[in-house]
């Protein structure tokens, strides 16, 4: 009777384990170890983001946080990784992808065609609207009225291209936010940067206004070139996080709104 009841424990025990080991790869969309990524770090998956620009990516504390950070942060549990959130310089982030300093970048990064000469993109995790941003009292309201103005853009977007169809007089900043708070100090005419930003801003007490959108642009994750199992396997995850709704959850959880399809208002 005894090693009866031994040996039913015994089994009992077994099923438990595999249950959860079951429960524990759930989540799992790639697996990474059967993959054999080139990464930065052995089990780790290292990205990078700027950390300064809320809502996407910006420290509290010590940690990175944010909708970019939460879906690096996703993509590496959705392998089986650790993730480890890198603080960067925007302006060089791409470079640190294509020189193998990061795994890859969820950055916010415009998908463009002279990036992608250096790295290769995700599918879009996002998309935004290119907006132009005055102070309340401003009565600037079409392309036309931009002709020769002071146009202020943060380093390294691609917002300097559009500001360059309309003058030469564009002011460089080391981020959008700080970009928008001069803005509503009395620098500049305008500035240009996506609707969330701008709409965040707003909400945190600047007084400012759209005046309107200059497009869609569509924002993807940068990865080395020389690692296309691993854009493959982010495009996979990222699909599935669409489809099942996860992606949109995230977006709605730190934007407050689901940018994972196209901006209403926005040609």
């Amino acid at each position: 009777m005894l090693g009866l009841v031994l040996m039913l424990v015994a089994c009992g025990e077994d099923d438990t384990t595999g249950d959860n080991d079951s429960d524990s790869d759930a989540d799992v969309i790639v697996d990474a170890e059967d993959e054999g990524f080139d990464l930065v770090s052995e089990g780790e998956l290292t990205f990078a983001a700027s950390g300064e620009f809320k809502p996407f990516s910006y420290m509290e504390g010590n940690e990175m946080v944010g909708y970019d950070a939460a879906v690096g942060r996703a993509i590496a549990e959705h392998m089986g990784l650790e993730p480890n959130a890198e603080r960067a310089t925007f302006s060089g982030i791409v470079t640190g992808v294509s020189e193998g300093r990061y795994d890859m970048a969820v950055a916010s990064h415009t998908i463009t065609e002279e990036r992608l000469e250096e790295v290769d993109f995700s599918i879009p995790y996002y998309y935004s609207g290119p907006v132009v941003w005055v102070r309340s009292d401003s009565d600037v309201a079409s392309e036309a009225d931009l002709e020769g103005l002071e146009i202020a853009v943060a380093r390294g977007t691609t917002y300097l291209d559009m500001a360059e169809e309309y003058t030469d007089n564009i002011p460089q900043l080391d981020s959008d936010v700080v970009a928008l708070q001069s803005l509503d100090n009395g620098h500049y005419d305008v500035v240009i940067t996506d609707d969330v930003t701008g709409n965040e801003a707003i909400n945190n007490g600047l007084d400012l206004k759209p005046a309107f959108y200059l497009g869609v642009s569509e924002q993807g994750v940068a990865v080395n070139k020389d690692n296309p199992e691993l854009l493959a396997a982010v495009n996979e995850i990222l699909q599935e996080m669409i489809d099942s709704g996860e992606l949109k959850e995230l977006a709605e959880e730190w934007v407050g709104s689901d940018i994972t399809v196209e901006p209403e208002g926005a040609e």
